[in-house]
């Protein structure tokens, strides 16, 4: 299959994979630089995984 038909274009982001934020519940969709990562985020941002860190006993 030719790479262009794999690429998508800009107005196609309703396609995109979508998870919600495990600390605020909003949605939030697939960015490039996190498909490396994208199974293991549960956080929308920085701000909310700070957040739901310092929300949480420290556990030793």
């Amino acid at each position: 299959m030719p790479e262009s038909a794999i690429k998508r274009r800009s107005n196609d982001k309703h396609l995109l994979p979508q998870k919600t934020c495990c600390y605020c519940q909003r949605p939030f969709t697939w960015r490039k630089k996190w498909a490396r990562d994208w199974p293991n985020l549960k956080y929308c941002s920085d701000r909310c995984r700070a957040l739901a860190k310092s929300a949480q006993p420290e556990q030793r």
